[in-house]
């Protein structure tokens, strides 16, 4: 069997997806007459697109779904990865307001007064925050229609 060039090979491979110019179509042409075993080349790699083209992924019942999300590995992993994300998330914050917190503080051009009724703003919504963390946290745990999906 004659090896391919790389031109040769991509004329067969837009042959096959139906994509030749005219020019290409008659290169073909002249291709497949100088090199009649071509043509069971080309007929396997029509046969091949053919095959690929008419198959499916077979699609998991919803049943199998639904116990690989309420398993315990599935659920490991979220709560593990959230975890991470959160202990993350917590040190950029802290870290971002102690410089901003430092460097608000060490300005004087800002009042005492107004400091101080900054300071106890930030003071009083971060333990709001916490609160409703907090609470969120407590009927999270105790929710008994936690599983229901809905």
């Amino acid at each position: 069997m004659k090896e391919l060039t790389d031109q040769e090979h991509m004329l067969l491979a837009k042959a096959v997806d139906g994509e030749l110019t005219q020019k290409e179509s008659i290169d073909l042409q002249k291709l497949l007459a100088a090199h009649p075993e071509l043509q069971n080349e080309l007929a396997s790699m029509k046969s091949l697109k053919e095959t690929t083209m008419s198959m499916k992924f077979k699609q998991l019942p919803e049943e199998t779904w639904d116990r690989y999300w309420a398993g315990v590995y599935a659920r490991m992993e979220r709560g593990f990865a959230w975890l991470l994300v959160s202990i993350g998330g917590a040190i950029l914050l802290a870290f971002g307001a102690y410089n901003a917190a430092i460097s608000f503080m060490h300005d004087e051009s800002i009042p005492f007064l107004i400091k101080l009724a900054i300071g106890v703003v930030a003071l009083g919504t971060a333990i709001l925050f916490i609160s409703v963390l907090r609470e969120k946290w407590f009927v999270h745990k105790s929710d008994k229609y936690r599983e229901v999906i809905r």
